[in-house]
């Protein structure tokens, strides 16, 4: 009876084994869950009144916005502007610290005590003048330094085109733009996303204006894929390096 209850556990721990196995197997085949992308935040389309009808019989149509006598730059709400991002960024902090400090101190008894009594020859605080001789009987010395030298540099450049909307006319003329653009290669996302005014007499001919012409712009460049994720350390590492004392 013994042997056979030794054998039935030495089965159930095989099977828990096994079944663990399994367990991690499966987990290991099953496929990586893929984080869903943060849309970007853009202002809703406004509800534009209906083009005037098309007459057959008419040279022009009052609904294209090809004009005669001005060019074809976005300046009402809903109209499309190319804006070429071309941001590059330098900057650059360096601070170096060097201090030093030396200082000495000696004192003998004899600038202590009376002179009188000392050229008397009588014995002080049981010390002879002839024991005093030239050396000092106090002396203190002290050194300190310190050196810190410390430098900052970071660079960013940036370079896309974006198509954006005019979504709001400001009564000093200024139009407010915001676009997105999204592109995906092999499972790899990449979001620009574009917010800013824009003058409409710095916008060029051929309905484009640079990023650094913007004012209040808010530029975001992002993306996830397998790139992204290497790019970051595993979150038992975030977790031990935010709980870390050290």
């Amino acid at each position: 009876m013994k042997k056979m209850h030794k054998v039935s556990r030495k089965s159930k721990t095989l099977v828990l084994l096994a079944l663990s196995a399994m367990l991690m197997a499966s987990f290991g085949c099953a496929p990586a869950r893929t984080q869903s992308m943060p849309a970007p935040i853009l202002t809703q389309t406004v509800d534009l009144p209906q083009p005037a009808e098309l007459n057959p019989g008419s040279l022009f149509n009052p609904a294209s916005a090809e004009l005669l006598f001005a060019d074809n730059r976005a300046r009402r709400v809903g109209d499309i502007v190319q804006i070429k991002v071309v941001e590059e960024t330098k900057a650059q902090n360096r601070a170096t610290t060097d201090t030093s400090r030396d200082s000495s101190t000696g004192m003998s008894i004899e600038h202590l005590l009376d002179q009188r009594l000392v050229n008397l020859g009588l014995p002080i605080l049981g010390i002879n003048r002839d024991q005093f001789g030239a050396t000092p009987l106090i002396s203190a010395n002290s050194s300190s330094s310190f050196k810190g030298d410390g430098e900052t540099r970071r660079e960013s450049k940036i370079s896309a085109t974006v198509g954006a909307r005019v979504v709001q006319v400001l009564p000093n003329g200024l139009l407010q733009v915001e676009g997105a653009r999204e592109t995906r290669v092999n499972n790899e996302t990449q979001i620009v996303v574009v917010h800013g005014l824009i003058r409409s007499t710095d916008i060029n001919p051929d309905n484009t204006i640079l990023s650094t012409q913007m004012a209040d712009a808010t530029i975001e460049f992002y993306g996830t894929g397998i790139l992204a994720d290497k790019q970051r350390p595993g979150w038992l590492t975030r977790i031990l390096d935010n709980v870390w004392p050290f």
